[in-house]
Formats: structure tokens, C-alpha cells, sequence
């Protein structure tokens, strides 16, 4: 047993503490901590996945916790610890959204990340729950940072309760594991018997669809671009919305070994990847393109634990966080000096600082799949195991595919167009120097779609035997994206698609189909709480009330009356015992004659009537 699965998260968590406890005192030193601590972090990182640690500890009577690092884990804990520390040597020289209440800025970024690292090494469900809720807790505290600001405050509340809804399934899931299995345990959720395995899918398949901002719960993740960009960098790069989609390819045996969940769980992944694509296409607001594309990103990591793609989907989730880290850094760099997020006040933007704006272009033409650079051969990597499974699913998320370059080309078109910029303050040194090393990750990451490196890659995460991305698919795949891209370049259509800025509608949906619903039943529970069983309460209190009056007035003074009668009469009969005693002996004396003569009587009385 080795202590370093537990040192790798007690380390972010222990110091993210210290800076809360600590407070505004330690706001001058808490970006250097952060970052080093992030910094010692990314090593022990690295060391656990060359080294693969495994530990565990009693939790209840016959289940044990555990953390380990295993193939699918050490490429996510490398991952989570590499963009936090780009993210937090940003934020560390950010003079705009998070110049105030620094400790408590980094400190909840640190607990973050530390709750991410739990989530990804734990291998029961007790300990993934644990790290599932701290995530949760921060990304509220996170995107409501600024919790003078009401809107912010309502935004990170709706964004907490909707994954909350979701996250229900973890306990149901723990739940039935326990009944159907006796064992939280990872990697036995598999072998639970029907129907208890079933509805551990069914839980875990929920909690990761809303971790994830999948439909129809996608919604949440607009409302969190209220929060900093550096939040909105990690919450949708490496944690937080990252979580579901690793829950699901970590689960794979268990969405196969059910059946149905598989073909759920691929359908809802493509279909996500679709219409949020067509979400994205249709922002003017450069934070809610990036959102509603993070969606439909993580609609190809869903589909691929659908279709069993390990090996694509780990490689497609890498890459993302590179690319969509480095684009929310670029946002923020861009926010802090112009104070816009909106497209059309953003021509020019990038002509401005070429560091940030060529590495800006880099990141979407990524995202957009536009070749050599590295999401082309990751989702390549999807699609060719999707095309075997279902030629209609490949269809769908081919179209998917080009939304991305699509809604790409529509981005950088914008932020490079010629326009006059004003009012721009030139990003410091500690906000520039993470963009061009998360564009070099992310132009240069598809290396890992190579057939001797994807066979690398393959046997590190356990999945030998899924086939790699072909040179067919990515000839096709390069070639559209490109056309799309290119088209999207030239012409700059202003895409104007009904609903779809609206993100389809789905949190009216929700407000209208659920919580509506909810609050007026829970108007008419405590309707007929106040006026059923507290009237009943306090019909029992009135009653008592008026008995003990009516005993008061009728009965009471019957019994004061007696009493005074028990009283009056044993005074009297007193008086009459005290006559007697004269003190004087032939008064006694004559008393007992008379006394014995009364006994005579009575004795003579009686023996005559025997």
C-alpha cells in the first residue's frame, strides 16, 4: 500500500483550507501558493502514473475505501494537474475578474481540484461520492464568486441544483450496488444481479448526463459563464463537467453488461453533440459558444463510452482540455481588457496581442477539427467505432463534427476580423505564458491517432483490440472540416437559428415541466399543513383550553366548596374534642364511668339480640 493516492489530493485540499481559513490575509501570497502547490501536484501527478499506487482503509464493517492509478485514472490525473496549473499561473497575474478575495479564490479553485482528483482515483463509490459533492459545493461557490452580484448568485444556484437533480442517481446507484452486490466497489457493479445492476446503471447514467451538461440538462452550463473565466476554464477543460464522461468510460462493463444503458448512453452522447452544435452556431456571445460547444465535445466522449470507444474517448477528453482551457484563457484575456464577451464588439480582438490571438485561432481551429491539429484524430478516433456499432449514429455525429467547424470558423472569424479595438490593456506576462504551451498541446496532441503511438495508448488504458482512427475516415473527416471551415471564414454567415440562442429552450422547459410543477405541489403541502395538521394541532390545543376553562368555572368551585366543608366540619368536631379536657382528675373520672357504663349497655344489648 502506498500513501501517494492520498497525498495526491490531500495536498490541493489541505492547502485550498489553509487559504480559506486564512482569509483576505493571505490574499498577497495566495496565487504563489496556489501555484506551487499545483506545481508539487502535476509531479506527484506524473509519479503516480508511472508508478500506478494503490491504497485502501476500513470504511464500515466488511467495505474498505480506496485510491488507485490505473491506466484510464493516470491520464487523468497528469491531465487535471497539467490544466490547473496553466489555468492558475493565469489567474495568478488576472487583474480583472479575480483581483478581490484572492485566498478565497484560490482556495476554492485548489478544493476544486483536489475534489476532481478523488473523483478520478476512487475505486468505490463511497469515495466517489465524496469527491462527486465537494465539486459540486465549489462549482457553486466558483461561478458565484461575485455573490454581491444577485444574477450571479441565482446562476450558480441554478447551475447547483441542476446537477443535483442529476447527481441523485450516485446515491440511488450506491444503494442498489449494496443491495444487489454487498460491495460499493468499482469493479464489481458489473456482476450485481437484475434487478439491482440495472438500476445501478440507470443511477450512474443520470448522474453523468447532468455532470455533463447532456440533454436535457444542458442548460446549466450557460448559466455558469456568470463565473470568472478561470473557473469557466477548468470547470469545463479537466473537472466538473469532465467528471461524467470519465464516470461513464470507467463504468463501460457495466453499460455493456445491461445492454440497454449502451444504446442510451451513445444516443443521448450524439444527439447532445448535434443540437448543441447548432446551440453554439447561433451565440453572438463569445463564453456561451465556448459552453454550448463544451456540450457538444462532451457529447463524443458520451458516445464513445456508448459505443465501447476507451481508448478514443480518453484521447478525445485530453485533447478537449487543452483546447477548451486554452480558448476560455483567451476569453478572459480578452473580457479583462475590452469588458465584452460579445462577438461583434470583439473584431479585431485578435490582431491586438498576436500571442493570444494565434493561439485563440489554434484552439477553435482544433475544436473545429480542421487538420493536423488534434481534435481531427481524436474524434476520428470516435467515429470509426461508432460507424461499426451504428451507420446511422455515425451519421448524426459526422454532422456533429462539422457543426464544430462550423461554429469554430464562426469564433475566430470574429475575434480576427479588421475592427477597431478600444480601450485594450495589453494582458500581463503571467496571463500570456500558459496560452502558447496549451496551444502547443493542443495543435500537437492527435500525434496519439499514429498507429504505433495509438497502440501505445491503447494498451496503457486497457483497451486492446478497439481500432484506431482510419485513413479513410480522416481523409473524409479533414477534408469537410475544412470546406466548413473555409466557408465559415469566407462568408461569415450570421447564423439566425430560432430558439437555438435561447439553448433550445431547455431550462424554460424545465422551469415549466418540473420546477413549476414541484413548487405548486409544494404550495399545496404546506397549504394543507397549515390548515389540516396545524389546524388540527391547534384545534386539540383550543379544545384543551376550553375543558380546562369549563373546569375551572363549574367544577372547581364544587370542590372548593367541599374542602371547605371537610374543613369547617373537622374545626368543629375539634372544638368538641377540646371540651372535654378540663384537666381536672374526677371530671376524667366521672368521663370513663360514663364511658363504661355506655360499654355495658352495649355488651348487654348485644348478647340479648345473639
Amino acid at each position: 500500500m502506498s500513501a501517494l493516492p492520498w497525498l495526491l489530493p490531500a495536498l490541493p485540499g489541505l492547502a485550498g483550507v489553509v487559504l480559506l481559513v486564512t482569509g483576505r490575509g493571505a490574499d498577497r501570497v495566495a496565487p504563489v501558493a496556489a501555484v506551487a502547490v499545483t506545481a508539487v501536484a502535476l509531479v506527484l501527478a506524473v509519479l503516480a502514473a508511472l508508478t500506478r499506487p494503490a491504497a485502501t482503509a476500513p470504511l464500515f464493517a466488511g467495505l474498505r475505501a480506496g485510491l488507485a492509478v490505473d491506466g484510464l485514472s493516470s491520464v487523468l490525473v497528469v491531465t487535471v494537474c497539467a490544466v490547473a496549473a496553466a489555468i492558475l499561473v493565469f489567474a495568478a497575474g488576472d487583474t480583472g475578474e479575480v483581483r478581490r478575495a484572492r485566498a478565497r479564490f484560490f482556495g476554492l479553485m485548489l478544493l476544486f481540484t483536489a475534489a476532481m482528483l478523488v473523483t478520478v482515483t476512487a475505486t468505490d463509490l463511497a469515495l466517489l461520492l465524496a469527491g462527486w459533492e465537494v465539486m459540486g459545493a465549489m462549482s457553486y461557490a466558483l461561478i458565484g464568486f461575485a455573490w454581491r452580484d444577485g444574477a450571479a448568485v441565482r446562476s450558480a444556484e441554478v447551475a447547483f441544483v441542476t446537477t443535483r437533480a442529476g447527481d441523485v442517481g450516485l446515491y440511488v446507484a450506491a444503494g442498489c450496488a449494496l443491495a444487489g452486490t454487498g460491495s460499493l466497489e468499482l469493479a464489481g457493479l458489473a456482476d450485481g444481479a437484475r434487478p439491482w445492476r440495472d438500476l445501478v446503471a440507470a443511477g450512474v447514467v443520470a448522474a453523468a448526463l447532468g455532470k455533463s451538461a447532456q440533454l436535457p440538462l444542458s442548460f446549466w452550463l450557460s448559466r455558469a459563464m456568470v463565473g470568472p473565466s478561470p473557473v469557466s476554464a477548468l470547470l469545463h477543460s479537466a473537472t466538473m463537467v469532465a467528471a461524467g464522461a470519465y464516470l461513464l468510460l470507467r463504468l463501460r462493463p457495466l453499460l455493456a453488461a445491461t445492454g440497454w444503458a449502451m444504446h442510451l448512453v451513445a444516443w443521448a452522447g450524439a444527439l447532445t453533440a448535434l443540437l448543441l452544435g447548432v446551440v453554439a452556431l447561433a451565440q453572438r456571445d463569445l463564453k456561451q459558444l465556448l459552453a454550448a460547444s463544451t456540450c457538444a465535445q462532451l457529447g463524443f466522449m458520451v458516445m464513445a463510452a456508448g459505443v465501447g470507444a476507451l481508448a478514443g474517448g480518453a484521447a478525445h477528453l485530453v485533447a478537449h482540455a487543452a483546447v477548451k482551457s486554452l480558448l476560455f484563457l483567451c476569453a478572459g484575456v480578452w473580457l479583462a481588457a475590452l469588458g465584452t464577451r460579445d462577438l461583434g464588439k470583439l473584431r479585431g480582438a485578435a490582431r491586438r496581442d498576436r500571442v493570444v490571438g494565434v493561439s485563440f485561432g489554434v484552439g477553435a481551429l482544433a475544436l473545429g477539427g480542421v487538420p493536423p491539429l488534434s481534435l481531427w484524430v481524436t474524434k476520428e478516433s470516435i467515429l470509426t467505432v461508432a460507424a461499426r456499432w451504428s451507420p446511422w449514429l455515425y451519421a448524426v455525429a459526422l454532422a456533429a463534427a462539422l457543426l464544430s467547424a462550423a461554429y469554430a470558423a464562426k469564433a475566430v472569424a470574429a475575434v480576427w476580423a479588421s475592427g477597431d479595438v478600444r480601450g485594450w490593456r495589453r494582458p500581463g506576462l503571467l496571463e500570456r505564458a500558459p496560452l502558447p504551451v496549451l496551444a502547443l498541446a493542443a495543435a500537437t496532441f492527435g500525434l496519439v491517432g499514429l498507429p504505433p503511438v495509438f497502440d501505445v495508448w491503447r494498451r496503457l488504458l486497457g483497451a486492446d483490440g478497439e481500432p484506431g482512427p482510419g485513413a479513410a475516415g480522416l481523409l473524409l473527416a479533414g477534408v469537410l472540416a475544412l470546406a466548413v471551415t473555409a466557408a465559415g471564414l469566407k462568408w461569415r454567415v450570421p447564423w439566425r437559428l430560432p430558439g437555438a440562442r435561447d439553448w433550445l429552450g431547455l431550462e424554460r422547459a424545465a422551469s415549466f415541466l418540473v420546477v413549476r410543477p414541484v413548487m405548486a405541489l409544494a404550495r399545496s403541502l404546506a397549504r394543507f399543513d397549515d390548515r389540516v395538521i396545524d389546524g388540527a394541532v391547534n384545534g386539540v390545543g383550543r379544545a384543551g383550553t376550553a375543558l380546562a376553562r369549563l373546569l375551572r368555572e363549574k367544577a372547581e368551585a364544587g370542590v372548593d366548596g367541599l374542602v371547605r366543608d371537610v374543613g369547617t366540619g373537622t374545626g368543629e368536631l375539634a372544638v368538641l374534642a377540646r371540651r372535654p379536657q378540663t384537666g381536672l382528675v374526677h371530671t376524667y373520672l366521672a368521663q370513663a364511668a360514663v364511658w363504661l357504663l355506655l360499654l355495658a349497655v352495649v355488651i348487654a344489648l348485644t348478647g340479648w339480640t345473639c
